[in-house]
């Protein structure tokens, strides 16, 4: 009984503590399988603080910094780092430094879960690949474990023309104002189909070597693309969007993860703000 004699609500507990929430996450993004470049971990907070509302989204700028602070957010969550590149000091007066320093402020700590979160099983590509509904048989690019690793391959329950494919993948992800693009046959039948969240043109060879009749990923350069098409023998067909698309259903999948481990003690939310940088498109209206 509370001392008002009303019974307590046995759903609702005390706040967490951030560094249980970070616990949650790191087991299943765990920090070991980032890259060694890589610059993954808290950024900015008290791991001891209460949290009891977290916002979990792609990129950690101005735009999400005020969503967190309209939500009364005490935690972001970003797959993208702030600070990848070392830095020796963050000061007020630098695009990143105020980020940090608002953020102090406002009393909201800053995690960052990135290649982490992209090799992990399951990860970023699992997400993507979930959206788009295929059903993941394996990596693309395995680690030595032959379980994790970046990129995956899945299948579709049926084939379908490559055309009808790339609707699929753009009805699928959050829109953007470049949209998804599709280069190959419009009538190839695909099935096998390889996925990797992010800039993935760096594994148009292992998509290649898997078969898989078509490669979503983001952030393809024209040179590479081009050649890929060009290469002896069935290539796969290429389904190009942006970054942030390619990325956003992890958002999903991480603060599911969050939200089971905490239900009634802390309240998730998944960004829908596009941080994609391209705001602006236009076609040619004179011949």
């Amino acid at each position: 009984m509370v001392p008002d004699g009303t019974c307590e609500d046995p759903r609702v507990s005390a706040p967490s503590a951030i560094s249980e929430v970070l616990s949650v996450l790191e087991r299943a993004y765990p920090p070991a399988l980032a890259e060694s470049w890589d610059a993954v971990g808290l950024v900015c907070g008290d791991p001891a603080e209460p949290v009891s509302r977290v916002l979990f989204c792609v990129d950690p700028v101005a735009e999400t910094v005020d969503e967190a602070v309209e939500l009364g957010a005490q935690l972001i969550v970003a797959h993208h780092p702030l600070l990848l590149r070392g830095v020796h000091g963050v000061p007020a007066d630098t695009a990143k430094g105020a980020l940090v320093h608002r953020m102090i402020r406002e009393g909201i700590a800053l995690y960052c879960a990135h290649t982490n979160a992209d090799s992990a099983d399951p990860g970023v590509s699992d997400a993507l690949a979930q959206a788009i509904g295929l059903r993941v048989t394996g990596p693309l690019a395995p680690n030595a474990d032959g379980v994790t690793g970046i990129g995956r391959l899945g299948e579709l329950p049926e084939p379908e023309p490559f055309a009808v494919f790339v609707q699929r993948v753009a009805d699928a992800l959050p829109a953007t104002v470049p949209g998804v693009l599709g280069a190959g046959d419009e009538d190839r039948p695909i099935r096998t189909v390889a996925v990797s969240g992010g800039a993935g043109d760096s594994y148009l060879k292992q998509a290649t070597e898997a078969g898989a009749d078509a490669f979503v990923t983001a952030d393809l350069r024209h040179h590479p693309a081009g050649e890929h098409l060009a290469g002896r023998g069935p290539v796969p067909a290429l389904v190009g969007l942006t970054h942030w698309a390619s990325e956003w259903p992890w958002c999903g999948q991480a603060s599911a993860l969050v939200a089971e481990a905490f239900a009634g003690n802390v309240d998730v939310h998944v960004s829908t703000r596009c941080t994609d940088p391209w705001n602006v498109r236009a076609e040619r209206t004179s011949s």
